[in-house]
C-alpha cells in the first residue's frame, strides 16, 4: 500500500505519476482512491460526497455500460467490480444489499487486507441472527470489515458540509481499520462515534428501524393524559347531562371538549418537565452527596424532559388556535368572554385582561423554550445562557400558565355549580401537579436549602457518606 488514506503532498503525487504511467487517473493525480461496490442511489450519493471532500472514487458495477451517462459526478470512474476492487488503495464500500454478498466471493483475493465498509441495514428488529457485517466478515476473513454510514441517508450525504453534526456509528474488530474509517468520516464532515467491536453492528443496523425511540415515553404520557381528561370532560359535560336531564351536548365533542382538554394536558406536561429536577434535588439533600446514582427511572425521566416540553408546547399552541376558532365558528360556546359581557364590571375587565395576558405571555415564553431546544439554536448558547433559558424561563412559563388558569377559574371553584355531579372542574385537577412543582421550587430557593444544595453539587459530602478514616481525621481537626 503506497498511498495513505488521506491525500499526500504534491511532490509525492508527481513522483507516483512518473514512476507508473499505467496507473489510473485518480492515482496519477495523487488523491486517495476509494472504491464503491454497487451503483445504486446510496452509491451515487456517497460518490458525490467523497468527490466533494477531495477523494478519487471508483465505482464497481456488474454491468458498467448500463449505467446512464451523467448519473455519477465527473471524476468518478465506472468500472467492473473487480477493477474497482483492484483500483481502490485501501477502503472499499460495500453498497449492495446483503442478499447479494455471496456474489462477491470471487473478489475475495482482491479484497484481502483491505478495509471493507458495510453500509447495510437490518430488515427486522428481532431476528436473533448475526448482523450483516458479521456475515460479511465470515465471507471475507482476510478483509477488515468495518460497520458504518448505515444511519446516514442518501439525501444527507448530498446536503454538504453544513450537515457535519450528523453522527456516524462505527464499529469493527480491527482497531487500525476502524481508525481509518473514523478519519475518513471526519474528512467527509460527519461526527464519528466509536461503539467498539463488530458485535455492536447488530444494534447499529437496527437503529434506522426504530421510529422516534426517544419520543415513545413522552408520546405515551401525552396520549394517556389526553385520554383521561377528554373522557373526564365527556362524562361530566356530555354523558351525565344526557342521562340525567336529556341534554344533547354531543356537538361539543369535536371542538369544545378538545379545547377544554388541551390546556390541562399542556399544564401537566410542563409540570412533568421540572418535577424530576426537584426530585433529584431532594434526593441529593437527603443523601448529603451527589456521588450516588439516581434511580434508573429518574435518569430516564430526566433524559426525556425535552420531549415532554415540546409536547406541552404542541398542546398549548393547538389550544390557542382552538380558542380563537371557537369565538368565530361556535355560537353556542359559553366561555369567559361571554360571561364578562354579561357581567361587565371593572373587576371582570381586570380578570379578563389578566387571563388573556398571562396566556399569551406563557405561550410566548414556551415558544422561546421550544426554539432553544433545537440543536442549531442551543449550540449557539453557552452553558449559563442555556440554563437560564431552560430553567429560569421555564419556571416563568410554568408560573404564567398557572396564573392563566387561576384567572380563568377565579372564584368559580367556590360555586356549587362548578361541582356538578360531584365532579370538580377539570382545571382544578390540572393545577395540582404544577402547583406542587412551583411550591417545591420556592422551598428549594430558601437559603437554608439552597446553600446546602450548592455545596453538595460542588463536591461536598455529609459526614456519614465519608470513609471512617476520613471521618475520624475530620473530627480530630474540629477538636
Amino acid at each position: 500500500m503506497k498511498t495513505p488514506l488521506l491525500a499526500g503532498s504534491d511532490a509525492d503525487a508527481d513522483a507516483d505519476a512518473d514512476a507508473d504511467a499505467t496507473e489510473s487517473l485518480p492515482q496519477r493525480l495523487g488523491n486517495p482512491v476509494i472504491g464503491i461496490i454497487g451503483s445504486g442511489d446510496f452509491s451515487r450519493s456517497l460518490a458525490i460526497r467523497l468527490v466533494a471532500s477531495g477523494f478519487s472514487v471508483v465505482v464497481g458495477s456488474r454491468n458498467p455500460k448500463r449505467i446512464p451517462k451523467g448519473l455519477f459526478p465527473d471524476g468518478v470512474e465506472l468500472r467492473s467490480q473487480r477493477e474497482a476492487v483492484d483500483s481502490a488503495e485501501r477502503v472499499i464500500f460495500a453498497a449492495i444489499y446483503p442478499e447479494h454478498y455471496s456474489t462477491l466471493v470471487g473478489l475475495r483475493d482482491g479484497l484481502a487486507g483491505k478495509v471493507l465498509v458495510d453500509v447495510s441495514n437490518a430488515t427486522r428488529l428481532d431476528d436473533g441472527e448475526l448482523s450483516n457485517a458479521e456475515q460479511l466478515a465470515e465471507l471475507f476473513p482476510q478483509s477488515r470489515v468495518v460497520k458504518g454510514f448505515n444511519v446516514i441517508s442518501a439525501w444527507a450525504l448530498q446536503t454538504g458540509a453544513h450537515d457535519g453534526s450528523r453522527q456516524v456509528l462505527i464499529c469493527s474488530d480491527c482497531s487500525d481499520s476502524k481508525a481509518t474509517v473514523v478519519q475518513l468520516t471526519r474528512r467527509l464532515g460527519f461526527s464519528p462515534v466509536d461503539l467498539g467491536g463488530l458485535v455492536a453492528s447488530r444494534d447499529i443496523e437496527k437503529a434506522p428501524l426504530h421510529l422516534f425511540p426517544s419520543w415513545e415515553g413522552a408520546t405515551l404520557v401525552t396520549f394517556l393524559l389526553f385520554l383521561f381528561f377528554y373522557g373526564y370532560n365527556v362524562v361530566k359535560h356530555v354523558l351525565l347531562p344526557y342521562l340525567a336531564h336529556g341534554e344533547h351536548n354531543f356537538y361539543q365533542l369535536p371542538l369544545e371538549t378538545v379545547n377544554q382538554t388541551l390546556p390541562a394536558v399542556a399544564l401537566i406536561l410542563l409540570g412533568l418537565v421540572y418535577l424530576p429536577g426537584l426530585v433529584a434535588a431532594v434526593l441529593q439533600l437527603a443523601r448529603g452527596t451527589k456521588y450516588k446514582r439516581f434511580p434508573s427511572w429518574l435518569d430516564r425521566w430526566m433524559c426525556r424532559r425535552k420531549e415532554l416540553g415540546l409536547m406541552s408546547f404542541l398542546c398549548a399552541g393547538v389550544h390557542a388556535v382552538y380558542s380563537i376558532s371557537l369565538n368565530f365558528i361556535s355560537p353556542t360556546n359559553i366561555n369567559l368572554t361571554s360571561f364578562m359581557n354579561q357581567n361587565l364590571t371593572k373587576q371582570n375587565v381586570w380578570r379578563s385582561d389578566l387571563y388573556l395576558s398571562c396566556g399569551i405571555l406563557g405561550l410566548g415564553v414556551l415558544t422561546l423554550l421550544a426554539l432553544t431546544s433545537l440543536p442549531s439554536v442551543g449550540n449557539a448558547l453557552n452553558w449559563r445562557e442555556f440554563t437560564f433559558m431552560q430553567s429560569g424561563l421555564g419556571y416563568a412559563a410554568l408560573t404564567l400558565s398557572i396564573m392563566h388558569t387561576l384567572f380563568f377559574g377565579w372564584d368559580f371553584a367556590f360555586f356549587p355549580e362548578a361541582y356538578r355531579y360531584y365532579l370538580p372542574p377539570v382545571y382544578l385537577l390540572a393545577l395540582i401537579l404544577p402547583c406542587v412543582v412551583l411550591v417545591g421550587r420556592v422551598l428549594l430557593a430558601l437559603p437554608c436549602l439552597a446553600l446546602r444544595l450548592a455545596k453538595i453539587r460542588r463536591g461536598w459530602e455529609s459526614s456519614h457518606n465519608q470513609p471512617n478514616q476520613q471521618r475520624q481525621q475530620l473530627l480530630a481537626n474540629q477538636m
